[in-house]
């Protein structure tokens, strides 16, 4: 990495991304993103069950016996093997891991690797904090009341205003994310709406989800949400390569990118209710006719709860896009699969 003053996306792309980046290269992140932060996959086996279910109901959605898996941003694969392992006989699944880094030894061989999501496959794609990873362009408000693109230094993320927003980025801030104030941030979204724009239209048919850290137009956090991980810990970000380096999405915009009037925006408190991922306590007269049972139950009870939780995983944006049998995109309705809760529902996760 130089030592020199960037843009926070061309940073944070080479920081990320480049031969030395944090998610390409084995040295610096030899475990991969789950040994610094830990996700809703990591956190229970019932996530993947759900979306195995999820899978299921595509397929049957689409009437077909023969589906496409694809993770993107798939870490190294954990996803990919705990729906597998959930799946129902019958279901003919081909998975495929789209992911900058190598393919991790010992992997399912069912599952394919690739850099960059298959062309023209019927099934679901779902991109679990994906979208928080894509860099973007990061705004200041000047003193004089002018968003200026913020440059940042390479070796130890110390920051300075450049030059003034314009041209897209500027109508991107306009109508996404206004800033007034001097002092105020924000992430520009442009690349995270092109990414899954990109992503929704690598589908012949079926249905793109997209989880991640989320706000909408109504709830803007004032001065951002750019931050680091590593080992565990939320870190300042620096674009070294030595940690991650996340921010929430605009998810109300990537919905609009991909074509709003198809799409749905909830929250994976009701996005897993939908799917039968509940945190409710087994009854206590299960405990005396089978113990063994009722210990295991619980303890599925409590891994539900976490993933549903107010205030954490629970709160994590879903934002679901239908792509129909004809190729052509058609709208979410209730009763398939996820009926969508309002946008302004969508609230901010947390890593952890």
């Amino acid at each position: 990495m130089t030592d020199e003053w960037r843009g926070w996306r061309e940073a944070a792309q080479a920081a990320l991304y480049g031969d030395e980046g944090f998610y390409r290269s084995p040295s610096r992140s030899p475990e991969g993103p789950a040994g610094h932060f830990r996700t809703s996959v990591h956190a229970s086996p019932l996530f993947a069950a759900a979306v195995a279910r999820l899978l299921t109901g595509t397929a049957r959605e689409l009437d077909t016996g023969t589906v496409a898996l694809v993770d993107v941003g798939a870490g190294r694969g954990e996803l990919l093997t705990g729906v597998l392992a959930a799946l129902p006989p019958g279901l003919e699944v081909t998975a495929y891991a789209v992911e900058v880094a190598d393919r991790p030894p010992g992997l399912d061989p069912r599952i394919e690797w690739c850099a960059e999501p298959p062309a023209g496959v019927t099934g679901l794609l779902f991109a679990n904090e994906w979208l928080d990873n894509v860099p973007a362009e990061v705004a200041e408000v000047d003193p004089d009341g002018a968003p200026r693109y913020v440059q940042v230094r390479t070796s130890d993320g110390a920051e300075r205003l450049g030059e003034a927003v314009g041209g897209a980025d500027a109508a991107w801030l306009e109508r996404w994310w206004p800033l007034t104030a001097p002092g105020e941030r924000a992430e520009i979204g442009r690349p995270r709406d092109a990414a899954w724009t990109g992503a929704v239209g690598s589908l012949a048919a079926g249905l793109a989800v997209a989880v991640d850290y989320a706000h909408v137009r109504g709830a803007r956090p004032p001065f951002g949400t750019l931050t680091g991980f590593r080992g565990g810990r939320e870190v300042r970000p620096v674009p070294d390569g030595s940690c991650d380096l996340t921010a929430h999405v605009a998810l109300d915009a990537c919905a609009a990118a991909a074509g709003h009037a198809n799409a749905e925006l909830t929250d994976q408190r009701a996005a897993l209710h939908r799917l039968g991922v509940g945190g409710g306590r087994p009854p206590l007269s299960l405990a005396a006719t089978d113990p063994a049972g009722y210990v295991r139950a619980l303890a599925a009870a409590g891994e539900a709860a976490e993933l549903t939780a107010r205030g954490g995983l629970g709160d994590f944006g879903w934002l679901l896009h239908r792509v129909g049998p004809d190729g052509g995109d058609r709208p979410c309705a209730a009763g398939q699969g996820i009926a969508g809760d309002r946008p302004d529902a969508v609230a901010s996760g947390n890593r952890g």
